[in-house]
């Protein structure tokens, strides 16, 4: 048997209908990762990454610490900052983003790789000049592989510290399973490993710059209605979670102080939360139903079920 946990009821109908919300954008169809049956997803079912993206809570911390990674790219803050929806409508582009997500992972190809086309034809609209007149552009090869890097560093990351311990081999897992969306959406290289992105990192040094936008984004994150009034204090102990994420270099950067992450005493329940998250099978989520799209049990990801022979 699964070693999964089932929440109080009411509790679990709304983790259900949050998200079935989710998979519901405002804008645009819905997606049912329940079809087509039996069809495969760009990265494998029995990846790392099915494993790793099932998990909310570090989902929600990885996210926020690789935008803060690419609101130090001068290009890329431009890009988020003056040409989108986020300071208007921040959830609606989180949720918009967090849907791309997990269609990327989990979605079937027939999805996923339409998906991908039209936001590459949408970021080809995106382009304009920064402060000292260098141009930009949302597609420009380099600034999608910092993109995805940043991506994958903070899920990695915030499931590895805050979940479950990912080995070495699991996290350039992780990177390489990412590759075939990233050659679809055009980027330079897809790094392979975190060795390969330790060396993009460090070839960014000169590059990542302080900026008051990156201060904005952490007051938007803890103030943005994303969970319900009761959860607002845990919204706000995962904001900071996000930036003790970030490499502590990039943190001294940007003027990140320790008063912007994690309290002392404050790391144990982000990691309880983000335990219990991974033992919660919420049967509406893209990750349970993408495996019964292929035939798999709900709980196939979770933690002792068969697959892993526990």
């Amino acid at each position: 048997m699964p070693a999964t946990i089932r929440l109080p009821a009411g509790l679990q109908r709304r983790l259900e209908l949050a998200s079935s919300t989710f998979l519901h954008p405002v804008q645009g169809a819905a997606v049912d990762f329940r079809r087509p049956v039996g069809e495969a997803a760009l990265v494998a079912a029995d990846s790392v990454s099915w494993r790793v993206f099932k998990n909310p809570i570090s989902l929600f911390v990885g996210g926020v610490a690789a935008v803060i990674l690419e609101l130090a790219d001068p290009a890329v803050r431009s890009g988020i900052w003056q040409r989108s929806t986020f300071r208007s409508d921040p959830l609606g582009r989180l949720r918009r983003t967090g849907l791309a997500a997990m269609v990327t992972v989990y979605g079937a190809r027939s999805v996923a790789e339409p998906m991908i086309t039209g936001i590459v034809r949408m970021h080809s609209r995106v382009a304009g000049h920064l402060p000292d007149g260098s141009a930009y552009s949302a597609n420009d090869p380099d600034l999608l592989t910092w993109v995805h890097v940043t991506a994958t560093y903070g899920f990695a990351a915030a499931y590895g510290r805050y979940v479950t311990p990912l080995s070495r081999a699991e996290i350039d897992a992780v990177y390489r399973e990412g590759g075939p969306a990233l050659r679809l959406y055009g980027a330079a290289a897809a790094p392979r490993s975190q060795t390969d992105a330790t060396a993009l990192f460090d070839a960014r040094r000169d590059r990542l710059e302080a900026s008051p936008i990156v201060f904005k984004f952490l007051e938007i994150m803890a103030a943005a209605p994303a969970f319900p009034r009761s959860l607002s204090w845990l919204q706000r102990l995962l904001v900071r979670a996000a930036v003790d994420l970030v490499p502590d270099w990039v943190r001294v950067r940007l003027g990140l102080t320790a008063e912007h992450g994690l309290r002392r005493r404050e790391r144990w329940l982000v990691e309880l939360v983000g335990a219990l998250a991974d033992k919660v099978v919420i049967q509406q989520g893209p990750a349970a139903q993408s495996c019964l799209r292929l035939g798999l049990p709900s709980h196939y990801l979770y933690p002792r079920d068969a697959r892993h022979g526990i």
